[in-house]
């Protein structure tokens, strides 16, 4: 170690949630729970990084409890007895480290493909690569996909969630309401930047009222797209403010700013040269989760079939927490290839990470 990482072990306060230190598991999708139900197996590869160091996990995504949600049933749920009893062995297992757990909720809206029959719907009946798919919503029909976010946030907090994360990113269905390629609408939910946070505004109200004053509601966001890395939601920090003061109004504790590498600066032309998670944080004062190529040389979603990810420094994510850019920072690849990342940075061993074999990633999820 060349740097002084001290800070970063630090616990810190979301509403009535105290995590241990500044360290998240990033969410990565796995389905691995058969009819959504997540198994043992589940509960050990949670606990396996709780072990390992990391002070909150943030689940996979989270199927809603309705068929459009996903198309995929091994993506678990948070709908049904047997897949409540499930989560609960996992909150179980991951508290006994003494970490505390996220479940991310997640809605893929157009994203889903209708491959089972079941037809996507979104802002607009338009996927990200501007394809006709599926069907709009009406007006009168979103309510009710809020209430499928607050019966899910409902019952993660019934089994031992310390909070929800809504997944409002990559393209899906509530960043599919954020993004002018997905929303076309000309109601009060298009258009505008204003109109088009209108529905993630309510979908976030609608979980503050179902979990309560006092439980932690993380919101994760992005410009980059699955189907576009060069997408932009917003080209400034004037506009960044005014897409997040609507979510944060509604209920947001903390924010989770997603970027394939956490140190590139969001605007080039801004001055100070801040990063997406830094602009954030100072457009907002609100608590920020930053994410992307930690502890790696090459950036999510480049590597070759084959290729082994080096290790990367971490000095710069030290400067940028002690420059208060953010409050956590999420971790996804380094942490599969080595649940006890935190740990080695914590006693000074990182130097044997070996880096990220991407030609094992499949088994890295286990």
């Amino acid at each position: 170690m060349t740097v002084d990482a001290t800070g970063l072990f630090a616990p810190l306060a979301l509403r009535n949630l105290t995590v241990p230190n500044r360290f998240a598991m990033a969410p990565m999708t796995r389905q691995a729970s058969p009819g959504g139900v997540p198994g043992p197996d589940v509960a050990e590869y949670y606990a396996r990084r709780a072990a390992g160091g990391v002070g909150l996990i943030i689940t996979e995504g989270v199927r809603l409890g309705d068929p459009t949600a996903t198309g995929s049933q091994d993506i678990p749920t948070l709908v049904g007895a047997e897949a409540l009893d499930g989560w609960r062995n996992v909150t179980s297992a991951v508290h006994r480290h003494g970490a505390t757990i996220a479940a991310q909720l997640w809605h893929q809206g157009a994203e889903r493909g209708d491959r089972d029959g079941v037809a996507p719907v979104s802002p607009s009946g338009v996927n990200g690569l501007g394809e006709q798919m599926g069907r709009a919503l009406a007006a009168d029909e979103l309510p009710a996909v809020a209430q499928w976010y607050a019966e899910a946030a409902r019952n993660a907090k019934d089994v031992g969630f310390d909070a929800v994360e809504l997944h409002g990113a990559h393209g899906y269905l509530l960043d599919q309401f954020l993004w002018t390629r997905t929303n076309l609408r000309t109601d009060q939910y298009g258009g505008t930047l204003e109109n088009r946070t209108r529905f993630p505004a309510e979908v976030i109200a609608a979980v503050r009222a179902a979990v309560g004053p006092d439980y932690p509601i993380i919101y994760r966001f992005s410009q980059w797209k699955g189907t576009d890395y060069n997408a932009t939601l917003v080209d400034d920090p004037m506009q960044l403010q005014e897409l997040l003061a609507p979510l944060v109004d509604a209920g947001v504790d903390a924010l989770h700013p997603s970027t394939r590498r956490h140190y590139v600066p969001a605007f080039p032309d801004a001055d100070p040269a801040l990063t997406l998670a830094g602009w954030t944080k100072k457009v907002t004062g609100t608590p920020v989760i930053a994410v992307g190529s930690v502890g790696l040389q090459t950036a999510f979603r480049s590597e070759k079939p084959g290729q082994v990810i080096e290790p990367g420094p971490v000095d710069q994510l030290v400067e940028q927490f002690d420059a208060a850019e953010f409050d956590m920072i999420a971790i996804g690849r380094a942490l599969l290839a080595d649940p006890g990342w935190v740990n080695r940075l914590r006693t000074g061993t990182l130097d044997g990470f070996n880096g990220y074999d991407a030609a094992s990633a499949l088994a890295r999820l286990a």
